[in-house]
């Protein structure tokens, strides 16, 4: 590709020409949607040798760097924009926003972040291609202040011709920022984070009574391929559409990468999730305890312990050959994922014994520390009883295939960091999907 510049609105915006994905945008069948942390002012350090000396005490560095973001995001014009990192504690930079993307004709929500963080997200919607129908703030009331936004939309203009009006064009958009994994006990955290939003969304459909509609989960996730977090939303049923649109594999995860932390390291954080309406889900509940268990897993298998040397951790307070309740949470303590206040709480550690003690007899035996913790061989059951009150096996509903997925710079989509890249310390990236017909129907697994 070439890499001639090219200058729109305000300023110049580098390497405009080598970027692939405009002609997709313009499709008028398709769908687009942006995702960009866009590195807040107060975050962005301008001298490593001194960490308070910040962006956002240069009126004039932030306010260009912005401008230049907006031109790259109205010159795209994607049919969703969701930032993360928006610095909402400025009122000058968010009446910038609101002007320029509300004369380009979108619709705008801004979350700020609990406790006066600072920043927080912006989701705006092209009104030329979508009828807001609700929009929903989720606080988590976390450790980390994280917050997510929920819209439901409805497409205003047919994308296929139809005879009837029996076909639903809405879409649930979740745009969201989770914690950063500082260390190994805020793992639990993000995935409890992730559980949040899922319970939220199924909470909604269900309290609307809403037949399965398409889905897509935005932002920074703080976490790679390699993580608890992307296996949970993979059991759930989500598509990485990046990697659907590339055909790249859990062991293509090296490929791409969208984000330079604070710490230098360049890792891929940054996903637009789909499931379809007709997406295999597991129940959440299942898929949660998978998750947790899996962490249990790893840490066991990180001391270097096979499935009997484990089996032989656990139940060492015990007077036979099983797992007590109290060796389990006492196995949980010193493994890090109880005992502070990011750890399972009681109503958590419960749930998850429920899950483990198939037979209800109070005890684990190898068997079943085996199938339900060590292999996680859960139940694949699906979960049609969310559906049963709410399923009219006549309508049709619209899912979505994913035509064409971009991340900028370019150079990320081969695994580097440019360092004359300066928009945000996260790539853009964009994804263009082609609706299409398909039945509002129960599957079982």
């Amino acid at each position: 590709m070439g890499r001639k510049s090219k200058r729109i609105g305000r300023g110049k915006v580098s390497r405009i020409g080598s970027y692939a994905i405009a002609s997709s945008i313009t499709d008028a069948t398709c769908v687009s949607c942006t995702t960009f942390n866009i590195l807040a002012p107060i975050y962005k350090r301008l001298d490593q040798d001194d960490p308070s000396y910040r962006e956002s005490d240069v009126k004039d560095y932030w306010l260009n760097r912005n401008q230049k973001i907006l031109d790259w995001l109205l010159y795209e014009r994607s049919s969703i924009i969701c930032l993360q990192e928006f610095w909402t504690g400025n009122e000058e930079l968010v009446s910038i926003y609101d002007k320029r993307l509300g004369d380009a004709g979108y619709i705008n929500f801004k979350l700020a972040r609990t406790n006066n963080r600072g920043d927080g997200l912006l989701t705006s919607v092209n009104k030329d291609h979508f009828r807001i129908i609700d929009h929903r703030e989720l606080l988590f009331n976390d450790f980390g202040d994280r917050v997510a936004q929920l819209l439901h939309v409805k497409l205003i203009a047919p994308i296929y011709p139809c005879r009837n009006n029996s076909v639903r064009q809405e879409i649930l958009i979740v745009n969201t920022h989770l914690l950063f994994p500082h260390d190994s006990s805020l793992c639990l955290e993000r995935l409890r984070q992730v559980y949040k939003i899922l319970q939220y969304v199924e909470s909604y459909q269900k309290e609307n009574k809403l037949n399965p509609l398409p889905i897509l989960l935005c932002g920074d996730w703080n976490g790679s391929k390699r993580g608890h977090v992307y296996k949970f939303l993979r059991s759930q049923g989500f598509v990485s559409s990046y990697d659907a649109a590339h055909q790249y594999t859990d062991a293509d995860a090296h490929k791409w990468v969208s984000h330079r932390n604070h710490r230098g390291n360049i890792c891929g954080v940054d996903f637009i999730w789909l499931l379809n309406p007709n997406g295999y889900r597991k129940l959440l509940k299942t898929s949660w305890s998978e998750a947790v268990f899996g962490m249990f897993k790893y840490q066991l298998r990180r001391a270097s312990l096979t499935a009997d040397d484990a089996f032989a951790f656990l139940k060492a307070d015990s007077h036979g050959d099983y797992i007590t309740y109290s060796g389990f949470c006492e196995a949980l303590r010193q493994l890090n994922l109880i005992g502070h206040c990011n750890g399972l709480s009681a109503a958590e550690l419960k749930e998850l014994w429920v899950q483990a003690d198939t037979d209800g007899n109070g005890v684990l035996d190898y068997n079943e520390f085996k199938c339900r913790i060590w292999n996680s061989l859960h139940s694949k059951q699906r979960d049609d009883e969310f559906w049963d009150d709410v399923v009219n096996g006549t309508e049709q509903t619209t899912g979505f295939s994913i035509k064409n997925a971009v991340l900028f710079p370019t150079e990320v989509e081969k695994g580097m960091w440019p360092e004359d890249y300066s928009l945000s310390d996260h790539a853009k990236l964009t994804v263009v999907l082609s609706p299409m017909r398909m039945p509002c129907s129960r599957l079982t697994s």
